[in-house]
């Protein structure tokens, strides 16, 4: 059988099953009351507006973590610690380190056991700032009584910087307290400048660094930006108190001499060495101290300003003091032999804060106290009177008064 004849056979036996009898069905169905439900098709617009919902709910989710990433990433505050070290510290709202960059090589060798900063990242500022200070300690930077480490907050909301200001300030004495280091603390909060940003980037230092640079040029515009910037907190701070009237010689300089001296009274290696500087002193001075091997103990004072050494001394065992070979002094430059009564008169206003259309009744005359040529400069100002002795040789303020006017 072929397949033709199946498919015929099978036809006519569905055509005897179900006969093609539709009217007579029909005619045979009774007509029924009842209530007609429509069965309408029901519109998709509701199902779109739920898409829709939908969708905007998880953008507005997608958006909203993107907004809390930003926030927990973005820089509300930056914090830096300079001593001579100089680190950065940039935090957001939450007081969480972002990132923490050395400034400079010293910087390099207090992070050195944090991976260079890497390992706070993260951590709560006071936790990073702690970390860093005890490395100051431990490094010998924060020992002396006249050394200082300054901590400047920059934001642009100043009640957190204030409020991040205190809570550093307190974070560092209680390390200092701990560690019985005698340093100063400096504090400072700064308004963002792109022109500051700019200075401390040229001269790798912190914008904290480069306030207090731009403070001293303010007190002595004769002085140089990128010099001053390779001094410690500790000589800037000293420089602005003495009214700025030159450019130290700083402490790299100051040992170089010492070192030069003391090669010439012992032919033995130095096993220890240190230079403190004291600049708001009378006269502004260096004291380096170095100790050879065979224990003996030598100490020099050294001219801020020019290098001359003023007083060197010997300590053998036993605690006796004798005074070392003297080395021949080296001769101020020419151009610091007599600042004159202009810059005189100059040095002693900018220490004041009075300017010259301010100031009356000014008097200033040049005397010799014990070889030390000094000028004396009097003036008044509303109804303050002012007094001060001043080295002519290199404008270092030696004394200075200040009382009503009566």
């Amino acid at each position: 059988m072929t397949n033709e004849k199946m498919e015929q056979r099978l036809a006519a036996a569905l055509e005897k099953t179900a006969p093609d009898d539709v009217n007579g069905v029909l005619s045979r169905c009774e007509e029924r009351k009842g209530t007609v439900i429509p069965m309408t098709t029901k519109k998709t617009a509701n199902r779109k507006w739920t898409s829709l919902i939908a969708a905007c709910l998880a953008v507005m989710l997608l958006g909203g973590g993107g907004v809390f990433y930003q926030r927990a990433n973005a820089v509300a505050s930056v914090v830096s610690l300079d001593v001579n070290p100089s680190i950065e510290l940039k935090v957001n709202r939450s007081e969480k380190v972002l990132s923490c960059t050395p400034l400079n090589e010293d910087a390099k060798a207090i992070l050195a056991d944090m991976s260079n900063g890497a390992d706070l990242k993260g951590a709560k500022l006071d936790v990073a700032v702690n970390a860093i200070v005890g490395s100051l300690v431990r490094n010998g930077y924060l020992d002396s009584i006249s050394s200082a480490i300054m901590i400047s907050v920059e934001d642009k909301n100043t009640a957190r910087a204030e409020k991040l200001q205190r809570e550093l300030t307190s974070t560092v004495d209680g390390v200092l307290q701990t560690s019985e280091a005698k340093a100063a603390v400096l504090t400072q909060t700064l308004t963002q400048d792109a022109g500051r940003e700019q200075q401390a980037r040229e001269n790798n230092i912190s914008t904290g660094k480069a306030a207090l640079v731009n403070h001293v040029l303010a007190l002595n515009s004769a002085l140089k930006f990128d010099e001053l910037a390779k001094l410690s907190v500790e000589e800037l701070k000293d420089l602005a108190e003495a009214g700025a009237p030159a450019m130290p010689i700083g402490t790299d300089k100051a040992m170089d001499l010492a070192a030069a001296a003391f090669g010439k009274v012992s032919a033995a290696k130095m096993a220890y060495s240190a230079v403190d500087p004291e600049l708001d002193e009378s006269p502004a001075h260096y004291e380096v101290e170095i100790k050879s091997q065979s224990g003996e103990e030598f100490e020099y004072k050294l001219d801020a300003y020019t290098g001359a050494i003023l007083e060197s001394k010997r300590e053998v065992e036993g605690g006796a003091e004798t005074p070392a070979v003297q080395p021949s002094r080296p001769e101020p430059p020419a151009a610091v032999q007599d600042i004159g009564y202009a810059k005189a008169k100059s040095i002693a206003l900018n220490h004041a804060g009075v300017s010259e259309n301010e100031a009356y009744d000014m008097d200033i005359e040049l005397d010799d106290e014990d070889g030390i040529l000094v000028y004396e400069v009097e003036f008044k100002s509303g109804n303050m009177e002012y007094d001060y002795e001043i080295n002519a040789a290199t404008g270092a303020i030696l004394k200075h008064e200040s009382e009503l006017d009566d």
